[in-house]
């Protein structure tokens, strides 16, 4: 079975980037003593779902991050990669996953933004939540969490403080 997990860094006042994308406040935390524990999750995962909106802002840091793990894009815009490791999709949520469970791949990390992450919440298909806060406050931006009816109740796994101030919270999707 297929596992979708959220893997995601977050303002303390709930945005994931800039009004106009931007995740250029993260800087601040990366230092070489800790890598967040990104490089242990990263082993795990067998793919990445994203939207087209991070997709490109990936595409503005330099070299592709993530060679050789399929990256899936969702988009409805007719695009083609210029790589073998990224596919562009515009698969439902729940399609999507049963591709992914007829493949083979375990674990797929989406690695967002706010309106795939609302897609997958909508299904209900988020089976880990993996949010890294950092201890700052932006005041606007783009939401983690965007409006939704979706009521989701979860079951906190494990809570990590690091020396760079910004603390991990691991869920998992309650049962029943």
């Amino acid at each position: 079975m297929t596992k979708i997990v959220l893997y995601i860094a977050t303002t303390i006042d709930g945005y994931i980037a800039r009004k106009d994308g931007s995740i250029d406040w993260l800087t601040a935390f990366e230092t070489d003593e800790t890598d967040h524990g990104y490089g242990e999750f990263y082993q795990e995962i067998d793919g990445l779902a994203m939207g087209r909106k991070t997709y490109e802002q990936v595409l503005t840091f330099g070299e592709w991050p993530h060679p050789g793990k399929p990256s899936y894009v969702f988009t409805q815009q007719s695009r083609s990669p210029d790589r073998d490791d990224v596919l562009f999709t515009s698969a439902t949520p729940d399609k999507f996953l049963h591709e992914m469970e007829l493949q083979g791949l375990k674990r797929i990390w989406l690695v967002g933004g706010a309106e795939l992450i609302a897609a997958f919440l909508q299904c209900q298909l988020i089976d880990e939540y993996i949010l890294s806060i950092a201890p700052i406050v932006l005041g606007e931006g783009i939401p983690l969490f965007l409006p939704s009816s979706t009521e989701m109740r979860l079951k906190l796994m494990e809570v990590q403080k690091y020396p760079t101030q910004l603390v991990q919270i691991k869920y998992t999707k309650e049962k029943g």
